[in-house]
């Protein structure tokens, strides 16, 4: 296994999406004949398509964006089930520390209750006050309740894009707040794919992969935060359901019914935040919501 200079990593990167296309693709192809595999489709490039290759991956260095390949020393191990990634690239920029470093993942709707909302700022805040990372998405709602209640209360959030590098920008509410000390911003995807509903749904994978276990807020009868909860019971995560009582939604029933924990206040999650993590801070912990 080989650790790789940032440049080189990057077209190696690159070169991998332009030559093996798919996600599926990659894997393979790594498995079967490690790094090497992608310095050959580099060297494979044609003329035009590896400068362009190399002028990217200039350019993404240079604005502090660097990747991480399975195969390579530095590929998260917690990515990797039976010698398989949940994705074989992950593009990053950001305090790389937080890809090894404990961490929760936060599912739920951006369409999120009042209550939700509520549950999901102190969730975020309680993971901090443990010493954990939220691990999340970066739409409305639920996603950017956890990643501002991590930054307002001085603790770390790793951010899991649905699109390229190439659309990422800090958004205005979260302006006052963003620490690239304290941030990670992560994509699975080549730099200039576009948000696309299937990608929404891959994405979903990094954050319970990066996760000890995944807090789910809201989860609808179906859709992305219910797939979530269901891929993180298959990869053998635990998986954390809110609770409400008589408002608790459709999805958190099915996954309750399907093996999630029920968690009803913050002593509740506290305690299973526990199991998953072994260096704890003492904390006060009051009702969810």
């Amino acid at each position: 296994m080989t650790l790789l200079n940032s440049v080189h990593t990057l077209e190696l990167a690159l070169a991998g999406f332009a030559e093996l296309r798919t996600p599926g693709q990659i894997t393979r192809a790594l498995r079967a004949g490690g790094l090497d595999v992608l310095e050959e489709a580099l060297a494979g490039l044609s003329e035009s398509a590896r400068v362009e290759v190399e002028a990217k991956a200039d350019e993404m260095q240079r604005a502090g964006i660097n990747a991480v390949i399975f195969r390579a020393e530095d590929f998260p191990k917690i990515l990797v089930k039976n010698d398989k990634p949940i994705a074989p690239i992950l593009f990053y920029r950001g305090n790389k520390d937080l890809l090894y470093t404990d961490g929760v993942g936060m599912c739920g709707s951006r369409h999120v209750s009042a209550k939700g909302l509520e549950a999901a700022g102190r969730c975020g805040e309680l993971v901090t006050n443990k010493g954990m990372s939220v691990v999340s998405g970066y739409a409305a709602g639920v996603d950017t309740a956890t990643h501002l209640a991590a930054l307002r209360n001085g603790g770390s959030t790793v951010i899991v894009l649905a699109e390229g590098f190439n659309y990422f920008r800090v958004k205005k509410n979260f302006a006052d707040d963003f620490n690239w000390d304290r941030t990670l911003v992560v994509s699975q995807f080549p730099p200039s794919q576009t948000w696309q509903a299937h990608a929404a749904m891959a994405r979903n994978g990094i954050i319970f992969g990066l996760s000890k276990a995944l807090v789910v807020i809201e989860a609808g009868e179906k859709g992305g935060t219910l797939a979530a909860g269901e891929g993180a019971i298959q990869l053998g995560r635990p998986v954390l359901a809110v609770d409400f009582g008589e408002d608790t939604p459709m999805g958190n029933r099915i996954l309750i019914n399907k093996g999630a924990k029920a968690i009803r206040t913050t002593n509740e999650l506290s305690d299973a935040l526990d199991e998953v993590h072994s260096s704890v801070a003492p904390i006060d912990a009051p009702p969810l919501f």
